[in-house]
């Protein structure tokens, strides 16, 4: 696989620099948002596989009604409804699936924190598909990062209010999750994808990983279940389409100008701004650890992310 032409984009430039920012901010929120999803009592809510399934109807119709709205050209064809498929499910559907269910065992702050390694299978991916390098310096900052995300990482290890067992199966289950996510991160990097419209391919991902959720949730847990509390379905409205519509249209224009292993500090961040907001949200106190994480993660970013710029191509609308 080729990468095919490119342009020069870096985070200097606001056009990736302030949906960076966006995204960022709005998926700090969304782990609270799922938690309560849950439930307090697993035996009367929703089962989490018919939550997601719900997310991503919603989100589905919101982004055809986006593709629409801006006249994107749907017809992807055979092989681009094939890709629009094989970054779909395993986004939207095995990966979601995966985070809803770990939160069934550890906190919502492990989880998070586990996924900030998504940069490293996404550089990984990158480099052995498709040819795309790594400066020594960004290598150098991910290491100082991921050293601050291994100090969050003992924090919540610590705190957690559960079994080693428990903990062990959260923990799995968000690996896998990252791993999912990751395939539908570099995808972004074929070009097969990069030539078709953003919206396009999202609407259609969404539509493939909606069909794949509704069938998941059907076939394992029966007949869909309807929570009538209020608070369940404007969580879900927030997920299906602020936090789902939006910043993934940001998010893989960010993946395609400078690549999926820098995109990915999104990831990197997202623990520690969840965690500011748990401080005014849920009374959370920060730790010796948690701050020195904190410290590293944010000095590691800005190492990996002042390296010039990569060679991407320009994404289409």
């Amino acid at each position: 696989m080729t990468s095919g032409p490119a342009q020069q984009r870096g985070f200097r430039d606001p056009a990736v620099l302030l949906p960076f920012i966006l995204i960022t901010l709005t998926w700090s929120s969304t782990w609270i948002v799922i938690k309560d999803q849950l439930g307090a009592d697993p035996a009367t809510a929703v089962p989490p596989p018919w939550s997601v399934a719900y997310r991503f109807v919603i989100a589905a119709a919101a982004m055809f009604a986006v593709a629409f709205a801006v006249r994107a050209k749907l017809n992807l064809g055979p092989r681009g409804q094939l890709f629009a498929a094989a970054i779909g499910i395993p986004q939207f559907c095995f990966n979601f699936n995966l985070v809803y269910a770990a939160e069934l065992y550890v906190t919502s702050g492990l989880v998070a924190v586990v996924f900030a390694l998504l940069m490293v299978p996404n550089a990984l991916f990158a480099r052995l598909f498709f040819g795309q390098r790594t400066s020594a310096r960004f290598l150098a900052g991910s290491a100082v990062a991921l050293a601050g995300v291994a100090l969050l990482f003992a924090q919540e290890m610590r705190a957690a209010p559960v079994s080693a067992a428990a903990t062990l199966a959260g923990i799995g289950l968000t690996l896998l999750a990252v791993l999912s996510a990751s395939v539908g991160n570099v995808l972004q990097l074929a070009g097969e994808v990069r030539s078709r419209s953003i919206v396009a391919m999202l609407a259609w991902g969404m539509l493939y990983a909606a069909i794949a959720n509704t069938a998941f949730a059907a076939i394992g847990w029966g007949a869909p279940v309807v929570e009538a509390r209020p608070l369940y379905w404007l969580g879900l409205a927030y997920l299906g389409v602020i936090a789902t519509v939006i910043p993934f249209f940001f998010y893989i224009r960010i993946v395609r100008a400078v690549g999926p292993a820098k995109a990915a500090y999104s990831s990197v961040l997202i623990p520690i701004l969840a965690m500011s907001i748990s401080t005014v949200a849920e009374g959370y106190r920060w730790s010796t650890l948690a701050i020195a994480g904190g410290i590293l993660a944010i000095v590691g970013l800005i190492v990996a992310l002042s390296t010039g710029r990569i060679p991407a191509p320009a994404p289409p609308d």
